[in-house]
């Protein structure tokens, strides 16, 4: 098996490089905003922003919700003291 801290710094970097790879898209979008000549182009450019966007927010956040550390199971008592 694998080293819980590698396995925690390797799923780090996958989250980092998820967003990053999200504004890339984003700053891509905006430069074909502005030299887009007509507006088809610049919808695409709107469309393409307003995806990345949620790729940045959305992906990362479910990708620590699927490798989340499981909850411990509650520890069970035959008797409660007062």
């Amino acid at each position: 098996m694998t080293d819980p801290a590698a396995q925690a710094r390797n799923r780090w970097l996958i989250i980092t490089i998820v967003r990053l790879v999200a504004i890339a898209g984003a700053v891509f979008a905006v430069i074909l905003i502005g030299r887009a000549p007509t507006w088809p182009v610049r919808a695409l450019g709107v469309a393409i922003v307003l995806s990345a966007l949620y790729m940045s927010w959305a992906v990362p956040a479910s990708l620590a919700h699927r490798w989340r550390t499981p909850d411990e199971a509650p520890k069970r008592t035959t008797k409660t003291r007062r």
